[in-house]
C-alpha cells in the first residue's frame, strides 16, 4: 500500500509544509537525500503544545506533539520529493523534548513520531533515532523533530 493510501486509511491528512520561523530552509534535497529541518507541533500555523513535558504537558501530550512534528516533517519531505509516495525510506529521526527536571521519558515521547512513520511506511519507516531532553525549545514548543529521508 502506498504511503498516501496508508495516510488516508489512518485518517491522517498531510498538512501544508510549514514556513520557517527564522533564517533557514525547511528542508534541503541533495542527491536524493532530504534533510528536514526541525519541525514544531504546529497545526494551521498555531503552536499546539508548549512548555516542558513532565510539568506543563503530560507524556501523552508530548507523544501527540511528536506526531504533529513528524507530520510537518513529512509535509516538507513530500514537497521536496514531489509527493509522499516518492519517499523511499525514512533513515534518521532526531527528537528533542523540552523536559521538566527529572523527566526521563524522552524515548516514549518520540515514539509518537517513530510509530506514525512505521504505520505510514511499514518497514521503510524503520529508522535510526535519537531522543534528547532539552531545557528549552524555539517558541516554547514542547517537542521538535527533524529527519533524514531517501527520495
Amino acid at each position: 500500500m502506498k504511503p498516501s493510501e496508508k495516510m488516508t486509511e489512518l485518517g491522517l491528512t498531510l498538512p501544508l509544509a510549514p514556513r520557517p520561523v527564522a533564517a533557514y530552509a525547511p528542508g534541503v534535497l541533495v542527491d536524493g537525500w532530504a534533510y528536514i529541518s526541525g519541525q514544531l507541533p504546529f497545526v494551521a500555523g498555531e503552536l499546539k503544545y508548549t512548555g516542558r513535558v513532565g510539568s506543563d504537558c503530560t507524556e501523552k501530550e508530548g507523544y501527540d506533539a511528536a506526531r504533529l512534528c513528524v507530520l510537518n516533517c513529512l509535509a516538507v519531505a513530500a514537497e521536496l520529493a514531489g509527493g509522499i509516495d516518492l519517499i523511499k525510506r525514512v533513515v534518521k529521526v532526531t527528537g528533542f523534548v523540552s523536559s521538566a527536571p527529572g523527566f526521563t521519558g524522552q524515548p516514549a515521547v518520540i515514539n509518537g513520531a517513530s510509530e506514525l512513520l512505521g504505520q505510514v511506511f511499514g518497514d521503510a519507516g524503520k529508522h535510526a533515532r535519537a531522543a534528547v531532553g532539552v531545557c528549552e525549545l524555539p517558541l516554547g514548543a514542547a517537542v521538535e523533530v527533524e529527519m533524514i529521508v531517501k527520495i
